[in-house]
């Protein structure tokens, strides 16, 4: 079975804020196609990581590749080939949805931008609401159309940060679903998330970003490999990434006291 191309690559990132060392030489990379979940504790990094891999902040060594591109000597070729989605819905609360697909794809130059907004809207479910002004939508129907408007232009990497950050768990679902169409679909996509039970749903592979490194990487599989089973009633249970992680997180810690 011939290997994916690679959509991202980072190797040895690194980035301080002050004093601060945020990044101390992250690497991994991330299959075209792919649901990539890097987890962390807040203030691990995450951010960051999403930022430089978006342009929008330089590192301070290492090299980030997205789509063949490399983000420091080609910014605005990354930038062509991504789209990115915030942890707070960036959408305009005065226009209509339609209206904000609207502006966005004609910003984009995509052709017959009215067309595209009305296609977006059927296809994530809003579509009775597009008339109306974006300050009368729920949580869910903000972070859909935040996630659609990311969608015009087909760009094949997007990356989620956070993004079902404050919903409730029915809106949830709604973006997870969405999440796996995109995949099914061929876009390739960076999930960062505290939910652990969102990254164990949805990743191909997961990373866990701590104190500055990755310290794991790989499948549910090979982190649950990590852990012996535990058994339940003499039924062998698997543990949880949530098991997985605290476990991990924690042996880190310990062995630095």
């Amino acid at each position: 079975m011939k290997t994916p191309p690679l959509a991202i690559q980072v190797s040895g990132l690194q980035k301080s804020y002050g004093k601060l060392e945020v990044l101390k030489g992250v690497d991994f990379s991330v299959a075209s196609g792919s649901i990539f979940a890097l987890l962390g504790s807040n203030g691990a990094g995450k951010t960051t990581v999403v930022r430089i891999l978006s342009t929008l902040l330089k590192p301070d060594g290492g090299t980030a590749t997205v789509n063949g591109f490399d983000a420091v000597a080609k910014p605005e070729r990354v930038r062509e080939s991504i789209s990115l989605t915030g942890q707070f819905a960036a959408v305009d609360e005065i226009l209509t949805g339609r209206e904000n697909l609207i502006m966005v794809a004609k910003l984009r130059l995509v052709p017959n931008p009215g067309t595209v907004a009305d296609d977006l809207l059927a296809r994530f479910g809003l579509s009775d609401a597009g008339g109306r002004r974006v300050a009368t939508y729920s949580g869910g129907m903000r972070r859909r159309l935040d996630i659609a408007m990311s969608l015009i232009g087909d760009p094949p990497v997007i990356f989620l940060d956070e993004p079902t950050t404050g919903l409730d768990p029915e809106a949830r679902l709604e973006v997870w679903h969405e999440i796996q169409s995109l995949a099914g679909k061929g876009t390739t996509i960076l999930l960062t998330t505290q939910y652990l039970e969102e990254a164990e749903k949805l990743a191909d592979r997961i990373a866990i970003l701590h104190q500055g490194i990755i310290i794991v990487s790989g499948t549910l599989a090979e982190l649950r490999q990590l852990l012996p089973p535990a058994k339940a009633e003499l039924v062998e249970r698997q543990p949880t990434l949530e098991e997985i992680f605290l476990a991990i997180v924690g042996n880190k810690e310990g062995a630095r006291r």
